[in-house]
């Protein structure tokens, strides 16, 4: 007869302990923040991002387990949680040139009841100076509502409050205004004020030649503006938006399709970077507010301008190629084109 084995019962419990019990972490760690901790510049427009190593109960990530503050005050905004990345969206812009700090707390879970081993504390500064924005100096293209390089094309009738200027282009490149001419300049029932072309008499090709020069040197102020406050706000579309002081920069074009305001004091700047074009639907309009003035607003344009019909814009246009004002726009501010300004029935006045 053969002999069993009798193992003792605290061993076969403690045998079916560990094969029917999984040992689990308890704690998570997160992945990345975005923006990454000490990091300066941010744009002011950015939301605020925390990406976990696993996937999280969604229900812990709310107001309460990811906050930001700016020194001792909590800033107000909305979470969302989408795959494993949480994201704080503040409920307004971020202050230019000031630290922000955020935290995601371990009241964060994973759907196991994990969390992190401790709450997760970063800091970053964002963009802008807390000094205001410095004017775009024109030069003596200032003296003029609409100057261009190539042409300045008149449709149909036109009313233009302002001097027009034209160069090297010679004044047969000026069409559609029944020009009278006059030593030096011409004018027009249609406008305002006088129109000078290259080929007139002295001093009007040195003084073109001077503002033209002019109109380039403050195109490439405003596009070399650095640390911009905002960083391709509503992915180019801006439709509906209230706009505030500051540089804006897109990489791409930027449009119109809905109302914008312009909100800030008579003595606030914005500067408008765009890349691409800038296309403004018909029978939309820019409309300032709290005292903003259109000659502090600058639309530094790359591409092609176009101002859609009946619309009604606002700010100086300094754009590398053509300006193209569709039939019954209107413009309160000044239109430099490197090359071409198309006009068809419109009412553009110099702004004050």
């Amino acid at each position: 007869m053969k002999l069993k084995r009798i193992l003792p019962v605290a061993a076969l419990l403690f045998i079916g302990l560990m094969v029917g019990c999984k040992k689990e972490d308890t704690n998570i760690l997160p992945t990345s923040t975005n923006p990454l901790n000490n990091v300066t510049g941010v744009p002011r427009n950015q939301a605020i991002e925390f990406t976990f190593s696993e996937e999280m109960d969604p229900s812990t990530i709310n107001a309460s387990t990811f906050i930001l503050k700016q020194g001792n005050t909590a800033v107000p905004g909305v979470v969302t949680y989408l795959g494993k990345t949480a994201t704080f969206t503040p409920t307004n812009v971020l202050s230019a040139a000031t630290v922000y700090t955020a935290t995601m707390t371990t009241g964060a879970k994973t759907l196991d009841g994990n969390s992190l081993e401790t709450n997760n504390v970063w800091s970053f500064t964002t963009a802008g100076s807390s000094s205001a924005l410095s004017v775009v100096n024109l030069g003596s293209s200032l003296n003029y509502l609409i100057l261009a390089k190539t042409a300045i094309t008149n449709i149909a009738t036109s009313d233009l409050t302002g001097d027009l200027g034209l160069s090297p282009a010679a004044t047969s490149y000026v069409t559609g205004f029944a020009l009278t001419s006059a030593t030096g300049y011409a004018t027009s029932t249609q406008v305002t004020g006088n129109i000078y072309a290259s080929d007139m008499v002295s001093p009007t090709p040195t003084n073109l030649t001077t503002a033209v020069n002019n109109m380039i040197t403050a195109y490439n102020d405003a596009a070399g503006r650095s640390l911009p406050d905002f960083v391709e706000l509503g992915s180019g579309n801006i439709g509906g938006k209230t706009l505030t002081p500051g540089l804006y920069k897109w990489t791409n074009t930027v449009t119109i399709p809905s109302d914008v305001t312009i909100s800030g004091s008579a003595t606030d700047v914005w500067i408008f970077q765009i890349a691409g074009n800038l296309t403004m639907s018909a029978a939309k309009n820019i409309t300032l507010s709290g005292g903003a003035l259109a000659k502090n607003i600058f639309w530094q344009v790359a591409g092609q301008v176009t101002l859609g019909t009946t619309s009604h814009f606002e700010g100086i246009i300094l754009a590398m190629t053509g300006i193209t004002l569709q039939t019954g726009a209107s413009m309160n501010g000044r239109a430099l084109a490197q090359t071409a300004v198309i006009l068809d029935q419109n009412m553009v006045t110099r702004p004050l």
